[in-house]
């Protein structure tokens, strides 16, 4: 009489995943060595051949592409070097200080130009205590090293004595006194570690997640930058890609070990709880990885490169951290044994190499189905969710109007990229700024550069300097400069408002669909409005005409994944109608913080300023995903339950029950992670943690404790509503846990 082995008894149940999470169990060490030697390999050609950061979001730009061709000398960065006296500017001994500081920048690697404040006019402000000096360079920001920078900031600090203040300001300024990235990640990963020691009670329980997560993190990472040499990503694309990355990775890790302590605590062998896990959580984990890299690729259809490229970046991140979940994690937990089925403590003596006695049975062993008999000794989310239940009008009324109060804001939303004035106080661009706007208006940061080309080298431009100068919301143009070959013209403009004035958006709208039109017509002459803030108004208007497309793309995929997995096509509408009402909670505190200047100083944010242009898409195609997370999660446990009781309203109080605890603590660990990107220094990154954190702390809260399971109980039976049609076509799958053999339940002891 032969006999099988336990694990060739499950075997058969398994499925992919199952299959995978068993021979990985299996081959714990050849898995791992993969691992570390296939990071290791991606780490080396990342440091040796990792693409730059390329930060330019104009895109193509007619403008732009003029000045290159016909004014090399001033196509690249500008920088612009304030100097405020205590004295007046023009004296003698003042004259003789300025001068002597621009020999620095006159020396510096790619200057083409430092303008002399005495020779050039317009230069020195009417009150006579304030010029400026503007340093030209060949190249554009992305090409100019942050050293090189650093080297103007100390010799403009190096010049400043006897009562005259130097204070260089630009792009390239505000990137090297606020890179992205930092000490955040670092801060992330020890605060997510205190949440997974909380949730666990055990250090090894701990360990797992953080320790799957930074290989698929590292991988990633250096996916990004090699595949930056075929998609140029900008400088915010890794730590974007780390934040989402980290929060993702530890919490497809703990779905999986909490489901494999699950199973040790149910009497399974550890590779049948691993497979169990893997065939249950990570299918879960799968999808739910899966919604986010489609929530992530969906930047595609805003078409533009860098944009295009983040999400790239970022779907490899994501990418690789799911897959350590499917294949590390499970050879990780081969090498722990049975010690993740003991109780939840913190020992100190066992950390520090002592064992405590055993002076009992293994509590967790002894039958639990007495416990869950007995009503008032069920788990804290189940009783919650019969409260729920009883009076689920009430309950989805209450919840949804609190979230649509929480939204409401977002509806004067004002976009904007983050220029000199958002900068930190005490910064040298900001610095820069103010001596700037005190003595040539708040405008002068937000110049219009107007490029012509012209017909012939005798074309006749001053009509066109005309209708520039007299629009409304011009403070004065400067005199119009031509090409050396006679070829092409350009004129400098500066608004009368800042460059986060909504009214300097307008004037930029209006001097290139209106002014420039009018000035140009049958002259032969061909006019653009270009330059950084021309580039950022663009920028936002392809942003807010796109938008709902890029919404429309994944909310559709997403719900179609939904309905294959799930089988229901109402589950699929639920899932996004929550998700959506999360993302516009998040906008609308995000509005609040940093619009409206309701609590900005303590999340870090100096003045009231508009949400930066980028952050409310990716706000959208980040939370889109995670919510997602919790989504699948949770109906994936209600979904075994209805399969196997085919009862609703018990499915859900049981499914809430099983994964309140461990949403609870994913969704803790995402929202320490991403406001511990609130600390950086960089104005998008902050707002971006910060939405981040408050849709999963309501996600997690309001939605899946009050408004799903109340939408849910309305529902009924609809819940599961599925047409024929689509029935016959989708694969007939199931989430519910097949039952290990007898042979595989055996007791867990309670020692190492």
């Amino acid at each position: 009489m032969s006999h099988s082995s336990p694990s060739h008894g499950a075997a058969g149940n398994t499925g992919v995943l199952g299959r995978l999470g068993r021979a990985c169990y299996r081959h714990r060490w050849l898995t791992l060595f993969a691992w570390i030697a296939g990071v290791a390999c991606l780490i080396v050609l990342w440091t040796g051949f990792g693409a730059p950061a390329d930060n330019t979001f104009t895109g193509s730009d007619p403008g732009q592409t003029l000045l290159d061709q016909h004014f090399p000398r001033q196509s690249g960065d500008q920088l612009t070097l304030a100097i405020r006296s205590s004295g007046a500017i023009t004296s003698a001994a003042v004259r003789t200080q300025v001068t002597s500081a621009l020999i620095p920048f006159r020396r510096a690697p790619h200057v083409t130009a430092v303008s002399d404040p005495y020779t050039v006019p317009g230069q020195i402000s009417a009150g006579g205590h304030i010029a400026f000096a503007t340093v030209q360079f060949d190249l554009r920001s992305s090409k100019i090293s942050t050293s090189e920078v650093n080297g103007l900031i100390s010799d403009a600090r190096a010049a400043s004595a006897n009562g005259v203040d130097f204070y260089l300001g630009g792009d390239l300024v505000d990137q090297a006194e606020t890179p992205y990235g930092g000490s955040t990640e670092g801060i992330a990963i020890i605060a997510a570690a205190i949440v997974l020691l909380i949730a666990f009670g055990s250090l090894l329980a701990m360990g797992l997640p953080v320790v799957t997560a930074i290989f698929g993190i590292g991988a990633g990472l250096s996916l990004i930058a090699l595949l930056g040499h075929l998609f140029p990503a900008p400088s915010f694309a890794p730590i974007i890609a780390s934040m989402i990355g980290l929060g993702v990775g530890v919490d497809y890790a703990l779905f999986i070990v909490t489901r494999f302590r699950e199973g040790l605590r149910n009497g399974s062998i550890p590779e049948e709880a691993a497979v169990t896990a893997m065939r249950t959580a990570g299918r879960s984990v799968l999808i739910a990885g899966t919604t986010v890299v489609i929530g992530m690729l969906g930047l595609f259809v805003l078409r533009q490169p860098l944009l295009n490229a983040t999400g790239i970046a970022a779907s490899a991140t994501v990418a690789m951290t799911m897959l350590g979940s499917l294949t590390l994690l499970p050879a990780l937990l081969g090498f722990t044994g049975t010690r993740l089925g003991k109780p939840s403590r913190v020992n100190l003596r066992g950390v520090l190499g002592g064992r405590p006695p055993r002076t009992a049975p293994p509590r967790w062993l002894r039958s639990t189905r007495s416990r869950s008999a007995d009503p008032a000794r069920r788990p804290a989310a189940e009783r919650w969710a019969g409260v729920v239940q009883r009076r689920p009008v009430i309950a989805a009324a209450l919840s949804g109007a609190f979230v649509l109060a929480l939204a409401a804001p977002a509806l004067g939303m004002k976009l904007s990229l983050p220029d000199e004035s958002t900068q930190a106080r005490g910064t040298m661009g900001y610095l820069s700024y103010a001596t700037m706007a005190e003595g040539f208006g708040p405008g002068f940061d937000a110049p219009l550069i107007i490029a012509a080309k012209l017909p012939a080298p005798a074309s006749d431009t001053a009509a066109l300097a005309a209708a520039v100068s007299s629009t409304p919301g011009i403070a004065r143009v400067t005199p119009v400069i031509r090409s050396r070959d006679g070829q092409a013209a350009l004129i400098i403009a500066y608004p009368t408002t800042s460059e986060q004035d909504p009214a300097t958006n307008t004037l930029v709208n209006r001097i290139h669909d209106t002014v420039l039109p009018r000035a140009t017509a049958g002259t032969g002459i061909s006019a653009y409005v270009t330059g950084p803030n021309a580039g950022n108004v663009s920028f936002a208007n392809a942003i807010n005409q796109k938008l709902p497309w890029l919404i429309g793309v994944v909310v559709a995929l997403s719900m179609l994944l939904l309905v294959a997995v799930f089988r229901s096509v109402v589950i699929a509408i639920k899932a996004a109608v929550m998700n959506l009402l999360s993302i516009s909670a998040a906008y609308g505190v995000l509005v609040m913080v940093t619009q409206n200047g309701w609590l900005g100083k303590l999340f870090g944010f100096p003045e009231k300023m508009p949400v930066t242009t980028w952050v409310p898409m990716f706000l959208f195609v980040i939370l889109f995903g995670l919510s997602m997370d919790y989504e699948v999660f949770l109906l994936s446990r209600i979904r075994e339950e209805y399969d196997k009781t085919g009862d609703n309203s018990a499915s859900v109080a049981r499914g809430l029950a099983r994964t309140a605890r461990v949403i609870s603590a994913a969704a803790a660990i995402m929202i320490v992670v991403f406001l511990s990107f609130v600390l950086g220094a960089d104005v998008g990154v902050k707002q971006i943690g910060l939405g981040l954190a408050v849709a999963v702390l309501i996600d997690a809260t309001v939605v899946r404790l009050v408004l799903v399971p109340a939408v849910m109980e309305l529902l009924g039976k609809a819940n599961w509503w599925l047409p024929a049609p689509l029935a016959r076509i989708l694969p007939k799958t199931s989430l519910s846990e097949d039952e290990p053999p007898a042979e595989a339940r055996v007791p867990v002891p309670a020692g190492d």
